[in-house]
């Protein structure tokens, strides 16, 4: 068990001595403290070795195989973190593209080019690159959707998402002041097209769809979905939380999709473990465009850059032009990757995603039978039989030096095990994940007590997660 840095503090070690400031402010009795502050007493070197020590105990995408279902957590080349790091970028302030415009064109080229980029990777009209993250990116198109229907005075009150669909998309409809209709999942695992059809009305201002869906299935009558829902002038949104299974191959303003959100932090590169940084731009078809967030990037016919304000726009949704750093990560990313590069990777993830199905389908039940795209789901119903739950299989894989993909999600299926490889695994990792999940099904089956008992190796075994959830403040005064 490491000892807290508090714990190997030694009365009277200093590490570096910055002095006192030359221009010492005085803040008086009122903000002076009465005790000297509580801090570990200790030596640079202590310091150092400690934080170190305590960051190896960490899982990472750097350190290990983080098959995170739903969440795309793949690998991303350092060089992409050289680009944002650029000073001319990195010392920029934000203000300088709309204030001195003649000063910030690189910049504003990044923003338009990666704007245009995406365009053309997903058959959208326009995009903005205000939104942080997906949710957000969600919330501005529910926005926008708003907007249209506003222009047209149209009564709509509802937006229809699949129960298969991400959880933000319910969430994102509601807070944008819609009420939600939910349709089941039929026995592929697609949205029931006969309940659909019942739920559409006049009254509907938009469908979400995440494609392909949280179990990994792309909906076949996708086409049909989307023709009855123009037939009510009700627009389709795209959640492109999962298009990295699809990119080079279906462009979703091809098929029809109206607005869609692209997370540059899951599939064009920027580590998100954490929390964040992240990017949620928003696409919209030629109908959308005098509605998206201003202020927008514009090229003169002399190809300068500067900034505008659309026509009927929504207004901004962040400030500036959202996260930057994140948007320079992608623009690298997709100029080294290119067309064919971008192809190449959605079908490795695609290929990774089946290979590690077909292995373990024999192991674990499969609900929904048939191939799927860049994750697949699988329930941990057979092994419930000897007590071992979801989250046992998840402790169990952190004692193999596996990250745990994500469980008890999608909410279809019960005791859900959702796996995403991506593309940046090698086949002889994913053997590695597939012996120890086998490794895991055998054991429940055999001795259950050993799956229940994980982790062993862990500085803590089986924290009460409710409790720390449920008592934060108690827990952090201990």
């Amino acid at each position: 068990m490491m000892e807290l840095i508090f714990e190997k503090s030694m009365s009277g070690r200093r590490g570096v001595d910055a002095g006192t400031p030359k221009n010492n402010i005085k803040l008086g009795v009122k903000f002076s403290r009465t005790e000297d502050s509580k801090l570990p007493e200790l030596s640079e070197l202590d310091v150092v070795r400690h934080f170190t020590k305590l960051s190896r105990k960490n899982f990472s995408v750097d350190t290990h195989f983080y098959p995170l279902g739903s969440c795309t957590m793949k690998y991303n080349p350092k060089v992409n973190e050289v680009a944002a790091a650029l000073p001319g970028f990195a010392g920029l302030h934000p203000i300088t593209g709309q204030l001195m415009p003649e000063a910030a064109q690189g910049a504003l080229e990044v923003v338009y080019e990666i704007s245009s980029q995406l365009c053309e990777i997903t058959g959208m009209a326009g995009f903005t690159t205000q939104p942080y993250a997906g949710a957000h990116g969600e919330l501005t198109g529910i926005f926008i959707i708003a907007a249209y229907h506003k222009a047209k005075g149209n009564k709509k009150k509802y937006i229809i998402c699949p129960e298969a669909a991400h959880g933000t998309n319910p969430a994102s409809a509601a807070m944008g002041g819609y009420e939600v209709i939910s349709i089941p999942v039929d026995a592929e695992g697609e949205m029931d097209l006969d309940l659909f059809k019942a739920k559409m009305t006049n009254e509907v201002a938009g469908v979400m769809m995440t494609m392909p869906n949280t179990v990994g299935i792309f909906h076949k009558r996708v086409i049909k979905i989307i023709e009855i829902a123009h037939k009510f002038d009700a627009l389709m949104y795209y959640d492109g939380a999962n298009l990295n299974a699809i990119l080079g191959k279906v462009r979703p303003g091809d098929i029809g999709f109206d607005v869609m959100h692209v997370n540059l932090h899951k599939t064009f590169s920027t580590p998100h473990g954490g929390g964040g940084p992240g990017s949620g731009m928003v696409g919209v078809g030629k109908n959308l465009l005098e509605f998206l967030p201003s202020p927008c990037v514009r090229k003169n016919v002399e190809g300068k850059f500067f900034q505008c304000t659309n026509e009927n726009s929504i207004g901004p949704v962040a400030s500036f032009y959202g996260n930057f750093g994140v948007l320079l990560k992608a623009y690298t990313y997709i100029l080294m990757l290119g067309r064919e590069g971008i192809i190449d990777a959605t079908e490795m993830a695609v290929l990774n995603a089946n290979y590690v199905m077909a292995k373990l389908k024999e192991y674990y039940y499969l609900p929904y039978d048939r191939s799927c795209m860049h994750e697949c789901t699988f329930s941990a119903r057979n092994q419930v039989k000897n007590g071992v739950h979801a989250l046992d299989i998840a402790k169990a894989l952190i004692d193999r030096g596996i990250h745990p993909p994500t469980i008890y999600f999608p909410l279809v299926v019960e005791e859900a095990i959702m796996i995403e490889p991506t593309e940046t695994e090698s086949r002889e990792t994913l053997d590695e994940f597939i012996a120890a999940m086998i490794d895991i099904a055998k054991l429940a089956s055999t001795a259950p007590e050993k799956i229940k008992s994980s982790p062993n190796t862990t500085e803590i075994s089986r924290p009460d997660e409710t409790k720390a959830a449920k008592e934060v403040k108690t827990i952090c005064e201990q």
